[in-house]
């Protein structure tokens, strides 16, 4: 499978390191804005560094956009009328419009598209895949340093993305009420946010995130009926505490 790279800043300079690791792919060669900086990464990475993204399309099977958020959209449409598979960096788009967009002209240009929302795989999280979950109540904590380079986006489509991703896995019913506030501090965006969701079935989902603290936390926790469950993705562990109902 040969895979090109768009965009070889902080995040795309990880999917090259990625991808080189993995035997059955072929790192056809990347693209990049700022020239100097794609030549540079492409002397380090040992890989071709194509003068267009024209060119690089012509290369390969599957792209990575790990561009601004800003462009995606606009990438991603060129990919995909192509005839190309695509993986975009989180968040996926600016707006749902452009989400929805793009997931008709994949569908109709039978091609696959994949968003990077990495949660899905951390082992805490697919090591309760096969446990019956229906939670009541989640309490979830993402906070990180200040990093300049996500500023594009608020925290909510920078961090708290991932931790809606995931309850809505857990909990299937629909969303009732949504009530949250947001605070920009160092950005022009949102830097923290704090939220609460409300679903249909009664189950209540309170979700912190925050890009300007001073220690690193990807936590969740649920209550059930019969369990506790607590989610550590950075530990990347996971605990089930239960009752035992037949004493």
């Amino acid at each position: 499978m040969k895979i090109g790279v768009i965009g070889v800043g902080h995040l795309g300079k990880i999917h090259l390191k990625c991808i080189q690791l993995i035997p059955e792919y072929h790192l056809a060669g990347i693209f990049d804005e700022d020239r100097e900086e794609a030549e540079k990464v492409a002397r380090d990475f040992d890989v071709t560094a194509f003068d267009t993204l024209e060119e690089l399309i012509d290369e390969a099977e599957v792209f990575c956009i790990v561009t601004p958020t800003t462009t995606h959209f606009s990438i991603a449409s060129r990919l995909i009328e192509a005839g190309k598979h695509v993986f975009i960096e989180k968040p996926v788009t600016q707006t749902t419009h452009e989400a929805k967009k793009l997931q008709m002209m994949a569908e109709a240009a039978h091609v696959k598209v994949q968003v990077g929302h990495v949660e899905r795989f951390n082992p805490a999280f697919r090591a309760l895949e096969d446990k019956i979950l229906n939670p009541g109540f989640l309490e979830v904590h993402r906070l990180a340093n200040y990093n300049p380079r996500s500023t594009d986006v608020s925290v909510i489509h920078d961090l708290m993305i991932h931790d809606i991703d995931i309850l809505l896995h857990f909990i299937k019913s629909p969303v009732k009420e949504v009530r949250a506030n947001g605070l920009s501090i160092l950005s022009r965006k949102d830097d923290i946010c704090s939220a609460r969701i409300e679903f249909d079935n009664g189950a209540v989902a309170n979700l912190t995130a925050s890009r300007i603290s001073v220690k690193n936390m990807r936590k969740m926790r649920l209550f059930q009926s019969n369990a506790y469950i607590s989610i550590d993705f950075l530990e990347k562990n996971a605990q089930i505490i239960s009752i035992d109902e037949e004493k």
